[in-house]
């Protein structure tokens, strides 16, 4: 899905057949500006979006981005001005102002934790934990914030978790199966595989055929200690049980990345607001 088309999807869900307040207290010819600006500290996200709204509500707008993706921004800050009909502003705005603020509290949070493991090796990563249909803008926002994105979408690479392991007999039966799959479709994609302790990584490591190990709620002690055993061979990654406290104890041990959930999935939007501007 292109930006495009999920902004399409999310004004269709917003306007269904017309903005009938707007439509009804508002002149078809008036004119107007407006203001989108900040009430709340954070990282910005979503200026393209909001364009984007805006210009499929009306071409003719004229949207004018005062500051970037990726901006510190402070309470009172100005971050974007529309000018135009004042139907279309108002029909475009709600839509706009939830892009902004969801993906800007995305990005302040994601920024946030970044900050927490500054200067060391590890990499920190979102996960599938988004809203349906808007993962890619939720994605976005991670980047923003300073963060990486994990796979996009169940296509884009294997991640072996436990239940696979499981439902498949286990680790070796998933990993061999998982091997045979790629080869007879003709598919080249990454091989991850999640181990719940150390008896599944020893059979890991002596099976092999993978890319990365995810080491999946193990103590900062404990993830120590299993890349001593893994020793380089492949990538590793902490998942599980990891908090904004405990993330730089994780880090510290050289693990390649973190995962962490709750980057999309418990973010409290960032406040801004669209204010019509009668001084302009």
């Amino acid at each position: 899905m292109t930006i495009k088309e999920l902004v399409a999807l999310a004004l269709a869900e917003d306007l269904g057949d017309g903005d009938h307040t707007s439509l009804a207290t508002v002149p078809y010819e008036a004119s107007g500006e407006a203001i989108m600006y900040a009430k709340q500290d954070g990282v910005l996200s979503g200026m393209n979006v909001a364009k984007e709204v805006f210009n499929q509500v009306d071409a003719e707008l004229d949207v004018d981005i005062l500051m970037q993706d990726g901006s510190k921004i402070t309470f009172g800050d100005k971050v974007m001005v529309v000018k135009g009909r004042s139907q279309s502003i108002l029909s475009a705005e709600r839509t706009a102002l939830n892009f902004v603020q969801r993906m800007s509290g995305i990005a302040s949070f994601t920024n946030e934790v970044v900050g927490k493991i500054e200067g060391l090796h590890t990499k920190l990563l979102d996960t599938r934990k988004t809203t349906p249909v808007n993962r890619l803008v939720e994605k976005m926002a991670v980047k923003t914030g300073g963060g990486y994105n994990h796979r996009f979408g169940l296509y884009d690479m294997i991640m072996i978790k436990d239940n696979h392991v499981d439902f498949a007999g286990g680790i070796e039966k998933a990993i061999n199966a998982t091997h045979n799959y790629l080869k007879d479709n003709s598919k080249e994609l990454k091989i991850e595989l999640e181990v719940r302790n150390f008896e599944e990584l020893d059979e890991a490591l002596n099976i092999g055929g993978i890319h990365r190990i995810m080491l999946d709620n193990f103590t900062p002690d404990e993830l120590r200690k299993a890349l001593k055993i893994i020793n380089g061979k492949y990538e590793t990654e902490a998942s599980g049980g990891i908090t904004l406290d405990s993330i730089r104890d994780y880090a510290e041990t050289g693990v390649d990345f973190i995962s962490v959930g709750a980057l999309t999935h418990q973010i409290k939007s960032l406040d801004l607001s669209l204010k019509a501007n009668f001084n302009s």
